[in-house]
């Protein structure tokens, strides 16, 4: 069974990356020291920010660094929110970019998509008849 799940981000700047997302998600790291930020989404979630250079240090050639990707977005966050309008003008504030506003899409979700300050696509979602 699975007790915990990290979703970590590679990215370039990880202070630039903490100060998006603490703003973002209006959350407080819970762990914040070089190399490595957290913060717990839920219980059993926690999303994870890394610098580029940390991930090559530690698999080193077992992987292509993430600082070639150039711009191409590696990773998706989807998050299912009470508020993801609001949500989603935080991100912007930000820095994120606008991606597609917030609109019904085929699956029956509310979401607005944005790229974070490192490519990663940001959703705020929620379902049709909750928002």
């Amino acid at each position: 069974m699975i007790k915990r799940a990290n979703l970590i981000l590679y990215v370039s700047d990880q202070q630039r990356s903490r100060d998006f997302y603490s703003q973002v998600l209006q959350l407080a790291p819970t762990l914040d020291v070089p190399g490595m930020t957290e913060f717990a989404l839920s219980d059993t979630l926690v999303l994870g920010l890394m610098p580029e250079k940390g991930i090559v240090r530690l698999l080193g050639n077992a992987i292509k660094d993430p600082a070639l990707a150039g711009g191409i977005p590696r990773a998706e966050l989807y998050l299912s929110v009470d508020q993801p309008q609001q949500c989603h003008q935080r991100a912007l504030q930000a820095g994120a970019t606008e991606l597609k506003a917030y609109a019904l899409m085929n699956w029956g979700d509310m979401a607005a998509y944005s790229l974070d300050p490192d490519g990663h696509v940001l959703v705020f979602a929620s379902t049709a008849n909750a928002s």
